[in-house]
């Protein structure tokens, strides 16, 4: 039988947690705007399925794994930051070239890259580390049924999807694309920055602790 009010506390907290903005956002924000729609959606799938193994590992004991092996959590996070940070240089790089004639090929790849670039941006985001091992774990009862468990992770799949699906659809319009064509380079400096900035905050708050 599934605990609704356990759904519930798992929706509301979610809610929060996905809406804030961070690298994920950030990802697929810079994705729809200067790549296309599809670029986009396949890269929201795979911070959808990713947040599918966050939530499922939070529910089955991720953060008493954090709590006995704190050292691991700081670790992962750790990692994660470095890997912003490349992430982040990566993108003010691509912002000084000029990619104009692409193939119906790299267009193909590129999608696949998008989707993989989606999974590895999600499973190292610190953000979603800190926040499934800490706030979503604690606020999920200590043991669930498997009905229950299912109608949570429906929740995250429900709400991640629709939330990211949403911004990288609105985004990816012609409308907004074409508008912000003009400014693409300047776009990509403002994304990698920020996304450098993220990664720098959280490489320091981890050795901090």
């Amino acid at each position: 039988m599934v605990e609704w009010n356990s759904v519930l506390v798992v929706f509301y907290i979610y809610i929060v947690g996905v809406v804030i903005p961070g690298p994920n956002f950030v990802a697929v924000t810079h994705t729809a705007i200067s790549s296309s729609r599809k670029h986009a959606l396949a890269l929201v799938a795979g911070i959808v399925l990713v947040n599918l193994f966050w939530a499922a590992s939070a529910l089955l004991g991720l953060g008493t794994v954090f709590k006995l092996f704190p050292w691991v959590a700081l670790g992962a996070k750790f990692l994660g930051a470095v890997y912003l940070i490349w992430f982040g240089f990566k993108l003010i790089k691509s912002a000084n070239i000029v990619q104009e004639n692409l193939s119906s090929k790299s267009m193909h790849n590129s999608v696949m890259s998008s989707f993989r670039s989606g999974i590895v941006v999600n499973i190292v985001n610190p953000k979603s580390i800190a926040f499934y091992a800490a706030v979503f774990s604690a606020a999920a009862p200590s043991s669930v049924n498997i009905s229950t468990l299912i109608a949570m992770l429906g929740v995250v799949l429900a709400i991640a999807t629709i939330w990211y699906g949403s911004v990288a659809l609105l985004l990816s319009s012609p409308t907004v694309s074409n508008a912000f064509n003009k400014f693409k380079a300047k776009f990509n400096y403002l994304c990698g920055t920020t996304i450098v900035v993220l990664g720098l905050k959280q490489a320091f708050s981890s050795t901090g602790n």
